[in-house]
């Protein structure tokens, strides 16, 4: 990997492209290296992934609501949506619309976090649409996904958004476009141009995961990857972008970022130097925000050591920076208390998850956030005794570069009423790479086989999971194998709108 320093230039400076960072992004992007086996296995368990949680919020109403609108937009000759028949295609930024929702829907897939928060897995549904309509083949797809998954976390890596209130899809929308490039094999100066256009359009506020939070989560997401799309077609026809995107003097760093006098370091591969970053990334075994999956295991553990959970007067979570102002009382949203908030508020509420898994020892991706589990009177109660406070080591963990040190949890301290104390902690996931289990194969199908049970059939399933693991070989054509189609009549249809 290389460190490249990015800075904000004055107009009369005249950047040289290739010292910018939109050209590098794209200079990885069209290095056609290989694909190394442990990466092609990783994204074969990642597209699975993604159709796990999609299928499972297959008729949820966001997801409804953007598959009828792509079913508006049909094309021959164009990209499935997951659901709906593989003979029945949309245009693919519909697709990459309508996927994406489905995926985004149940905050139940593959994380990233660092300088800033990412769910990479984000960067497949477009990669897929494009490599559907366009007829490549599966290892296209792979070095597309690869390239996605690369540049979206190389960005996290270096560049916060958060702290300036910028939505995390500013990071992955020039990732997608990236990835599609690469798909596509596309030159260095065409995808400069769609990387650029990419973030123009997609810097938007975290208002999106603030406050009353709305359906909007899900698709924002699918928007980058919409936008990607339409972005790449643009720079195909010779439309060009602004420039410099990142370092210009009225661009996104000068004016939403760190300002004038940011330095940023962003690392990237070198010429030659494989795509390795999904590696890195961790998919969730909970449906909740990641911040809160080892805190999930740990309430599962922590429960076996109280025997009256009326008994207990409060509960302290001491863990880093981004848990306690993102999903903790540091937020100050009082939203996150309300036994009658959104799902989607619901599952950005560590409080809310830490009393519910305490009291149930299961957490259910429908049941744990069902208005009636959440307006329970003994939950509401447990519920309303938890608080966090950050703790300065637990944020120097969630910040560390070593991989060994990287930590997303915290310590949790009881306090019974009659003044006993129970403390203990974990620092990962159960699920996670250094985890107490963590993911495999065989564990991406089981989430996948429990999240669609009853919604696909077993034939359907079998022959998903089987088309999944062929990806390295699927020929050009065939990449309509990796849609899941529910039994007809399943598809529920929602209110009409314009198309």
């Amino acid at each position: 990997m290389q460190l490249h320093d990015v800075k904000v230039h004055p107009s009369k400076s005249k950047l040289a492209r290739e010292d910018q960072l939109a050209w590098k992004i794209a200079g990885v992007a069209a290095d056609k290296v290989a694909v190394p086996r442990d990466v092609a296995d990783m994204i074969i368990n990642r597209v699975i992934d993604n159709a796990s949680v999609a299928i499972a919020a297959i008729n949820r109403r966001p997801v409804v609501s953007a598959r009828d609108m792509a079913l508006g937009h049909a094309r021959k000759d164009g990209a499935t949506v997951f659901g709906v028949a593989a003979g029945k295609r949309v245009s693919p930024e519909w697709a990459a619309w309508a996927n994406g929702t489905a995926v985004r829907e149940l905050d139940m897939h593959d994380t990233f976090l660092a300088a800033d928060y990412s769910h990479p897995g984000d960067n497949i549904p477009p990669i897929l649409a494009v490599a559907q309509t366009m007829g490549r083949s599966g290892r296209d797809l792979l070095r597309g996904i690869a390239t996605g998954y690369e540049i979206h976390m190389d960005l996290v890596r270096a560049i916060c958004l958060h702290e300036h209130k910028i939505d995390h899809i500013a990071h992955l929308c020039p990732a997608q476009a990236a990835g599609i490039g690469t798909l596509l094999g596309l030159k260095q100066e065409v995808i400069y141009q769609a990387v650029q256009q990419a973030v123009h359009v997609s810097f938007t506020t975290r208002q999106s995961r603030k406050g009353e939070i709305s359906s909007w989560k899900a698709y924002a997401p699918a928007h980058a990857g919409k936008l990607a799309v339409e972005a790449v077609d643009r720079v195909m026809r010779g439309e060009g972008a602004p420039s410099p995107i990142y370092e210009g003097e009225d661009s996104v760093i000068a004016w939403m970022l760190d300002g004038p006098d940011a330095h940023y370091q962003v690392p990237l591969p070198e010429a030659g130097e494989a795509k390795r970053a999904i590696l890195d990334s961790y998919t969730k075994e909970h449906s909740a925000e990641y911040q809160s999956q080892a805190l999930i295991d740990l309430a599962f553990r922590m429960r076996e050591r109280i025997a009256d959970l009326k008994a207990v007067k409060s509960i302290v979570l001491h863990t880093s920076h981004h848990t306690h102002y993102v999903i903790g009382t540091g937020a100050n949203d009082p939203q996150k208390m309300d036994p009658k908030a959104s799902r989607e508020t619901l599952d950005h509420s560590i409080m809310y998850i830490f009393a519910v898994a305490l009291q149930d020892g299961r957490w259910h991706h429908v049941d744990s956030y069902a208005p009636r589990r959440a307006g329970r009177r003994d939950t509401v109660e447990l519920w309303h005794k938890i608080e966090t406070r950050e703790d300065p080591a637990w944020t120097k963990r969630y910040h560390s570069r070593d991989p060994n040190e990287l930590a997303f949890g915290a310590r949790v301290e009881v306090t019974m009423n009659d003044g006993t104390v129970l403390t203990d902690e974990l620092a990962v996931a159960n699920a996670h790479p250094l985890g107490a289990a963590p993911f495999a194969r065989a564990d991406y199908i089981h989430k996948f086989r429990t999240l669609t049970d009853g919604i696909i059939t077993a034939r359907e399933a079998n022959r998903f999971i089987e088309a999944a693991e062929e990806l390295p070989r699927l020929p050009a054509g065939e990449l309509h194998r990796l849609n899941v189609t529910l039994p007809a009549g399943t598809l529920v249809i929602g209110k009409p709108g314009i198309f």
